[in-house]
């Protein structure tokens, strides 16, 4: 690879064949591979060895986060220029390494592009499938984006990494840091990585809702502004109404009509959203479901965080998988 050198940062805990296939797929594309282990029990240590990674074991009596591990794998690097980040979960997209950095080199106003993730098996769940819809969002300028993103290592130094502190949706809190630095981010309209979310039941997909509301609320403690009308919504849908609802049991009927016609209302809006991004009816209306849904283990996630916050206790991660 000509040009400026991208090396790459992996960080993975037990993920198997799915490991094997994201050292596979960054093979030879890299100046530097460096794999970051959270206590895996299984062989992910000795395949990163043999793929001829780097191997960074984190210490699990420290609470361990995403972000603690990118950062230490960031650290390990030897004179990082350009780094992409990859979950050891996910595949990199032949050529998009190489796409990737020469719009960065050519836009040194630009702190961090990322690219499309799309999930690998969607078809496998329903849960699979609401990832997918997820990750593909459009191409331009954002705000943030998740974990598989190039980071020009200036700007990774400037606002010192990753808060190691943050549980969920760290990348959110620091794009968050890099905007308010004064660099802009990009989506690139190419394919980047291809994600395994081996996610097979609704367990799986609550305890990952329940993540997710713990990053709406850490990082909305840590940025006011950010996540705000997402809190609001888990608010509305997954509190007020609910007590509402309860009251108009007591009280009066019509008011438990109404707040069942408001949930219907916004069911039938998320129905029309996601029609809008190309969903076939079916997948749509399922979809929908777990986006409604959504809100109450959403909200357990913003109490736990308050309760961590307002206790002092670690801010330990919340796993789905």
């Amino acid at each position: 690879m000509t040009g400026t050198p991208v090396d790459v940062v992996l960080i993975g805990r037990n993920e198997g064949d799915r490991l094997k296939a994201a050292l596979a797929s960054v093979a030879g594309q890299a100046r530097q591979v460096v794999y970051v282990d959270s206590g895996s029990t299984d062989n992910s240590v000795a395949e990163a060895r043999n793929s001829g990674a780097t191997v960074v074991a984190l210490d699990m009596s420290i609470p361990f986060t995403a972000a603690r591990a990118r950062n230490a794998g960031f650290d390990a690097l030897d004179d990082p220029q350009i780094v992409q980040f990859i979950d050891g979960d996910c595949s990199l997209i032949p050529g998009y390494l190489v796409a990737a950095r020469t719009h960065l080199e050519t836009h040194p106003e630009l702190g961090l592009v990322t690219g499309w993730r799309s999930e690998m098996h969607p078809e496998a769940s329903i849960y699979n499938a609401i990832c997918d819809w997820e990750w593909h969002r459009p191409a331009g300028q954002i705000l943030a984006c998740g974990g598989d993103m190039m980071v020009r290592a200036e700007a990774w130094a400037e606002v010192g990494g990753m808060n190691p502190s943050v549980i969920a949706a760290e990348d959110d809190e620091f794009c968050t840091r890099l905007r308010k630095a004064g660099w802009r981010l990009e989506r690139l309209p190419l394919e980047m990585t291809r994600h395994d979310a081996a996610m097979t039941t609704f367990g799986q997909w609550w305890r990952r809702a329940v993540r997710t509301g713990h990053g709406f609320a850490q990082v909305g403690h840590l940025h006011p502004e950010y996540f705000r009308s997402e809190r609001r919504r888990v608010l509305v849908f997954g509190l007020l109404l609910p007590v509402l609802f309860v009251l108009g049991l007591f009280a009066t009927p019509m008011l438990s009509l109404v707040v069942v016609a408001l949930y219907l209302v916004s069911h039938l809006r998320s129905i029309r959203g996601l029609r809008r991004d190309g969903l076939p009816p079916r997948r749509a209306r399922r979809l929908a479901i777990l986006l409604t849904l959504s809100k109450f283990p959403n909200l357990i996630g913003m109490a736990t965080f308050h309760a961590r916050h307002l206790s002092g206790a670690d801010m330990r991660i919340i796993e789905y998988k």
